[in-house]
């Protein structure tokens, strides 16, 4: 089974970041936390303090094969100030690994210009970020290795389709039944 790194910057998108890592538990898809801080305990936008696997310098990347960025602000903007995750994006769009994005946070894909020539998706008023994309303005994009999301409301649908990449669909029917959705 992929092993998935999920971002966690302060300012994140609470909703995106824990129902993404929830409905991928549920799925028994390993997933790590990842904060950027320095600080395992990390803040989201609306005041809800997390405390990550690990920060990104203990973090050990050699088994990731999936990274996921929730967005949110500012932790889109933290994200995308990060030269260490800037540098992860880059060697795994390089391999081809898959790499999910949410609500703000497409904006460091795009700013890489990882989604040039690829359909993608984000929060409205963030389509100016994302250099290159032909911006579809649908819930949930998958374009090769990249997955985009339009934004909190939306998380079931994105993390869904996340599970449905890596572990198929029988796996999005089980957790989709399991969640009454």
């Amino acid at each position: 089974m992929k092993r998935v790194a999920l971002f966690l910057a302060n300012g994140f998108e609470e909703i995106e970041a824990l129902g993404t890592l929830d409905i991928l538990r549920r799925a028994q898809i390993p997933v790590k936390t990842i904060s950027i801080s320095g600080d395992k305990t990390v803040t989201g936008a609306h005041n809800i303090a997390v405390i990550a696997d690990t920060t990104f310098n203990e973090a050990d990347f050699s088994e990731v094969e999936v990274l996921v960025l929730p967005g949110g602000m500012p932790g889109a903007k933290h994200l995308n100030e990060h030269e260490g995750v800037k540098k992860l994006l880059l060697e795994f769009n390089k391999q081809q690994k898959m790499i999910a994005s949410i609500c703000a946070a497409p904006m460091v894909l795009g700013g890489l210009r990882l989604l040039e020539e690829k359909r993608a998706t984000c929060y409205p008023g963030f389509e100016p970020e994302l250099i290159g994309a032909q911006v579809t303005g649908e819930n949930v994009v998958v374009d090769g290795n990249m997955i985009t999301g339009k934004g909190p409301g939306l998380v079931f649908d994105f993390a869904l389709r996340l599970v449905e990449q890596i572990a198929g669909m029988p796996t999005r029917r089980e957790v989709q039944q399991g969640l009454l959705l």
